[in-house]
């Protein structure tokens, strides 16, 4: 593998399962984003009853936490509706996710949004959602939690952080930057494009607060210690390490609504809600209450193992089919969970939520 390698798409998250068992954080930060999309089911224009109301979940992943969102809107359209009219719930993400697992989930989940509703239908497209993946004027209502921050490609490496909001290299904070704003404005029009006229799309994202605090710096402090461990080790080579690097961003209020600012508009968009706020951490509440270490510590590992261990395995000589590839992730995880046991934080957990309107036409 060459260092042209950086330009690769990052990988989906860990498969079998994992993520959903580990996407803990992703899941208490959800509350806010689906209150606005509770009130966009209501609100939204629907197709008459021959045809579909359609939902798309954008970046759904193994779709443990595209659950609760799925139920809310499905109940709202429900008291609308009524029973009998279809409701085609799409779940989107990347061509190699687990869609096995989203499957299962959503089949076997006492939660899902399948029970007790014989008209919902769900299906999966697995595609990048930097291009148009649905057909023009067919989405009743989008949803994306947690996947905008994710950039279509890595654009630079880091050399000396694997997150570039801790970064002191210049290029690579300008190549990130540049990135970061090319893909929110390509996401904006595919979806503008897929939208019915007075459609809603609700986006939840990593964020930057107003200082331009990024947050998780104790889980990536030590994430980047425990890598620069596994070199003076032997397991890996400085020249690996430099490959790696998580290509997720996270945009500021003013970062957001920068292609809105010319005409109030991007695409066919524009913005009906959008506030930052801090997530809640989960994670640091259990440990107040339980003052066990090793368990936090390893909570946020999983956490890390599950979400981007899979893209750091990229950097590897081999890439993702290495002989090193488990020894790596096992090795990672468990020096990354010593470390945060070591010294329990709270984590500041930026996030914005936003409600892109779609206006009707005469």
């Amino acid at each position: 593998m060459t260092d042209a390698s950086i330009s690769a798409a990052p990988a989906p998250m860990e498969g079998h399962g994992a993520y959903n068992r580990s996407s803990r954080v992703q899941s208490a930060g959800l509350s806010p984003a689906i209150l606005l999309l509770e009130e966009a089911a209501r609100v939204v224009p629907l197709p008459d009853a021959s045809q579909p109301i359609l939902i798309a979940d954008y970046g759904s992943s193994q779709g443990r936490n595209s659950l609760a969102p799925m139920t809310v809107a499905i109940r709202r359209f429900r008291d609308r509706v009524g029973p009998a009219q279809a409701i085609s719930v799409v779940h989107t993400d990347m061509p190699d996710n687990d869609f096995g697992a989203l499957f299962q989930t959503l089949v076997n989940d006492p939660k899902s949004y399948l029970r007790g509703d014989p008209a919902v239908f769900p299906s999966a497209v697995g595609r990048s959602f930097y291009q148009q993946i649905l057909p023009s004027g067919s989405v009743t209502l989008g949803w994306s939690s947690w996947a905008v921050q994710w950039l279509s490609r890595t654009p630079a490496q880091i050399p000396d952080q694997l997150q570039v909001a801790y970064s002191g290299d210049a290029a690579a904070r300008e190549a990130f930057t540049k990135q970061a704003v090319e893909d929110w404005r390509t996401f904006l029009i595919s979806r503008g494009r897929e939208l019915r006229d007075g459609g809603r799309l609700v986006v939840l994202t990593m964020a930057l607060r107003d200082d331009g605090d990024f947050g998780y710096r104790g889980v990536l402090s030590a994430m980047y210690a425990a890598l620069l461990s596994l070199i003076d080790d032997g397991l890996i080579s400085a020249q690996e390490a430099r490959r790696m690097a998580i290509p997720t961003v996270g945009r500021s209020r003013a970062d957001l609504a920068a292609p809105f600012l010319e005409n109030g508009r991007c695409g066919e968009l524009s913005i009906e809600h959008l506030d930052v706020f801090e997530g809640d951490d989960l994670i640091w509440r259990q440990f107040a209450q339980d003052h066990d270490a090793g368990k936090f510590g390893a909570q946020w590992a999983a956490f890390s193992r599950a979400s981007v261990f899979p893209t750091l395995v990229l950097g590897l000589n081999g890439g993702a089919g290495d002989a090193r590839a488990g020894a790596f992730v096992e090795n990672l995880e468990a020096r990354m969970a010593t470390r945060l046991a070591a010294a329990p934080e709270p984590m500041l957990i930026p996030l914005a939520r936003i409600v892109l309107l779609k206006e009707e036409t005469c």
